[in-house]
């Protein structure tokens, strides 16, 4: 079986980047320029009309949307216990990803793109102002899901490395997240997983090769 991973700094490709890792599997990754467009092009158009990242190619099939590729790499790499093995317990873990993918990810994109939700002149401190709003309301969900405990399940699942994302972007952001002492301490122990510490190091290069081709 042959896996590409397209991926872009900073983005949420980060979550298949960590699981593919913690899963052990034998991937490829192809970077994308997202600064310079690089998923508009016709090429990557034909892989994710969506031009988002990431995509996971199956054998040459491509696989969009984090929510579906989480759970793809869960079955294919059981041992991994990427999500919990009880029936409830995974349909709950599904459902926080979805809530990872529709919920705080929007929440967070008005930080980069405030244009892109109103292009009234001057309007982009209040849109950043209110979709922090609900970010924050977010955060302090997932503060009080993780309290007294380490992971959102009983061990480490695909959920941990989807948040990991949301709660990192927040921090590239130099938003300040420091009241969620729960989420504060889930993002320290993410950093200390060889899996994250892997793909934080691939980031910088990637973004490094970046700047130097601009």
């Amino acid at each position: 079986m042959k896996l590409t991973l397209y991926y872009a700094p900073r983005t949420c490709a980060l979550v298949p980047y960590v699981t593919l890792t913690e899963a052990g599997a034998d991937f490829d990754v192809q970077n994308v320029n997202t600064q310079t467009n690089q998923n508009q092009t016709p090429e990557f158009l034909a892989l994710n009309p969506k031009h988002k990242v990431p995509v996971l190619v199956i054998d040459g099939d491509p696989l969009t949307e984090n929510v579906a590729i989480q759970i793809w790499i869960a079955r294919q790499f059981p041992k991994a216990r990427l999500l919990p093995a009880d029936p409830k317990a995974e349909i709950k873990a599904i459902s926080l990803m979805a809530w990872c993918a529709s919920g705080i990810h929007p929440h967070l994109t008005p930080n980069a793109k405030p244009s892109s939700y109103c292009d009234l002149p001057g309007a982009e401190e209040s849109v950043k102002q209110l979709a922090n709003k609900l970010l924050f309301e977010d955060f302090a969900l997932a503060d009080k899901m993780l309290a007294g405990r380490e992971w959102f399940f009983d061990h480490f699942t695909a959920v941990d490395a989807y948040f990991f994302w949301c709660f990192r972007r927040a921090i590239l952001f130099k938003l300040d997240v420091s009241a969620f002492k729960n989420c504060m301490a889930h993002f320290e122990r993410m950093n200390l997983r060889p899996s994250a510490q892997k793909v934080v190091a691939y980031e910088k290069q990637v973004v490094d090769a970046f700047a130097k081709a601009a």
